[in-house]
């Protein structure tokens, strides 16, 4: 499917989707948080889409909000599709869990949770992989300050 019929199909829905224009090699959609998971299991579950396969999430800092970014597949229709969620809220930023949809979102919602503080409400073990389990902060974020970087300058 193009992406102008998959951005009309998924016009049809009626799920408040923005879609971002331009130039890209996928469709880009902007969903509302509280839309992710409807979207993503509609989005896996309907025959005309059959997104089955998650390769690629990433937490972002847009400056004022924080996001995640889900590039998925189908491996039945060979398309593909880029999904984006944010959020300003920096202190509490939450999201639901699409592991039960996509098993492989376990390990990179880990590490979006690692990195950027993004919580994933319904994940089944969200903690931190690659930092100490008593590191302060999110390093990734904008606004994280290194106390040894700036102790070295």
């Amino acid at each position: 499917m193009k992406k102008e019929e998959l951005q009309s199909l998924l016009e049809s829905w009626s799920l408040d989707l923005t879609f971002i224009e331009g130039e890209t090699q996928f469709l880009e959609v902007e969903v509302p948080a509280e839309k992710l998971s409807e979207l993503s299991l509609k989005l896996k579950e309907e025959s005309d889409t059959a997104f089955d396969y998650l390769f690629a999430l990433t937490g972002v800092d847009y400056g004022k909000d924080l996001g995640v970014v889900y590039h998925i597949e189908s491996t039945t229709h060979n398309h593909m599709i880029v999904l984006k969620v944010k959020t300003s809220d920096r202190e509490n930023p939450n999201f639901d869990s699409v592991n039960d949809i996509w098993p492989a979102a376990y390990f990179n919602e880990s590490e979006a949770y690692d990195f950027f503080g993004i919580k994933f409400n319904n994940h089944p073990h969200l903690t931190r992989i690659f930092m100490d389990e008593d590191w302060k902060g999110w390093p990734m974020r904008k606004d994280y300050t290194d106390e040894f970087n700036m102790l070295t300058r």
